[in-house]
């Protein structure tokens, strides 16, 4: 994933641009960078923030750098922000989204004259300068900008800073959201809404899908019209988003105690747990829902570990991923001991790490270990957002259990029926996870439900992971 914060100040906005990219820290955990243009012009630092945060990493960077223009962003793929030398100008540049036409983009860059792309590590191209590329095959950053929007298949929100100010541009459907804030003297645009509250900014305007505004530190002037049409990411809500953020207006902690509560109102009267407990941190907010809809104490039978255990996906190898996991998670004996718990988290992915989770509760003594995951059974990868490292469908575990149950791959027409809850093949399906992670009952949170407990139009909603529809 990642995410992006810039300013337009009349002031020096350094140290703002600075605690406004960390409040971004969540969303990616490989690479941190700041661009300003001030008096010097550009400048620029990037850093790998993989084992040590963005602030340590930074913290020299805020006392030499200088601006009243700047942008930055926390990313878990390629380096960025991106210094760019073009006929329309000196520009810098960032980006949240997914390329998946890459290679037929890069082989239209080349008939039309660009010679060569750096390569990273990986062998790949960087995402953002391929999409600074295609921004300059027009005659305007603006008219650029929409013509990367129109070519790219998947989802690329951008912040590009020329020497006059800032351009902010949501992606076409607006799958990831974008937001601007104001005070005297200054315009801040940001990933994340909260990001920008404690330092003195109030909320402006949140921009819709495909709009482009233009931001200078006397104003926000729209330099490209919105589509009316939306498939912002529902993903956000259950567990991206940080729980101070709202989205179209809809605040994400709220949206997961209500996503608790119709969790609850499902299981109705069928289990008796005697504590619910939510698997930290993402899970926490939705057990506290499920917990005042069913009257069942809440408690905290395991606790993370937060002075130095960093996110669970940090590291780039599976194996670390899982040891880091089983870490940071400490439980309290004494909670857990004689216990039928009801366990909530976030989602069920691989199924590795909250199957080592359920296991050391019944070391620990617990007596049922039942499991809501907040939301419906993830089918699909995502073709949009950069949400996981994983290379294969096949790394999640309802793929994993379909394809031993159907001998092999299967048609749409199977999926569909494996996304519908009820259906026979949804049942075996639910079934056969619960055996393997080794929970006394399992039940997923009903697509229904989770627009529901979302509150905006399911056209609205973009639901790919969970039914494979666009």
């Amino acid at each position: 994933m990642g995410g992006f914060f810039g300013v337009a100040s009349k002031k020096d906005c350094v140290l703002e641009l600075f605690y406004g990219v960390d409040y971004h820290s969540h969303l990616g955990t490989r690479r941190g960078g700041m661009a300003t243009f001030g008096k010097q012009g550009f400048e620029r630092a990037i850093h790998n923030i993989e084992n040590s945060p963005f602030r340590t990493k930074f913290d020299k960077d805020v006392g030499e750098m200088q601006g009243n223009l700047g942008i930055g962003c926390i990313s878990d793929f390629e380096p960025q922000p991106l210094l760019i030398r073009s006929h329309l100008g000196s520009f810098a540049i960032t980006t949240v989204g997914k390329i998946n036409n890459t290679e037929e983009l890069l082989d239209m860059t080349y008939s039309q004259g660009h010679t060569h792309f750096q390569e990273m590590s990986t062998g790949q191209v960087n995402a953002t300068e391929l999409v600074a590329s295609l921004i300059c095959k027009q005659a305007s950053i603006a008219e650029g900008i929409r013509y990367a929007q129109d070519v790219i298949d998947g989802s690329m929100t951008m912040l590009v800073m020329t020497e006059k100010g800032l351009y902010a541009a949501r992606d076409k459907k607006g799958r990831t959201p974008l937001v601007i804030g104001c005070k005297e003297d200054a315009y801040c645009v940001s990933f994340e809404s909260f990001a920008y509250i404690n330092l003195g900014y109030r909320d402006y305007k949140e921009l819709k899908p495909a709009e482009i505004a233009f931001i200078t530190p006397e104003g926000v002037e729209t330099v490209g019209e919105p589509s009316e049409e939306m498939k912002i990411c529902s993903f956000l809500w259950v567990y991206y988003g940080y729980p101070t953020s709202s989205y179209e207006g809809i605040n994400v902690e709220e949206m997961r105690y209500k996503c608790g509560s119709m969790l609850a109102k499902r299981d109705g009267n069928q289990v008796e747990p005697d504590v619910i407990a939510g698997v930290p941190d993402s899970g926490v907010a939705h057990a506290i829902g499920y917990s005042n809809e069913a009257g069942i104490p809440y408690a905290r039978p395991f606790i993370k570990y937060t002075p130095t255990w960093p996110r669970s996906f940090m590291p780039t190898t599976q194996n670390q991923r899982n040891l880091i996991a089983r870490m940071k998670l400490i439980p309290v004996q004494a909670l857990i001991e004689h216990k039928k718990l009801l366990l909530i988290d976030d989602s069920i992915v691989r199924g590795t790490q909250l199957r080592e989770t359920t296991e050391f509760l019944y070391r620990s003594g617990a007596k049922e270990v039942h499991v809501r995951p907040a939301c419906p059974p993830l089918l699909y990868g995502c073709k949009y957002l950069n949400f996981s490292r994983s290379k294969s469908e096949m790394d999640l575990i309802t793929r994993r259990v379909i394809l031993e149950k159907e001998g092999g791959e299967c048609s749409p027409e199977v999926l569909e029926e494996y996304a519908k809850p009820g259906s026979c093949r949804y049942e075996q399906m639910i079934e056969e996870i619960r055996k393997q992670q080794n929970f006394t009952t399992l039940r997923y949170h009903r697509l229904d439900d989770l627009v529901e407990s979302i509150g905006l139009p399911a056209c609205k909603l973009c639901t790919y992971c969970f039914n494979g529809k666009e």
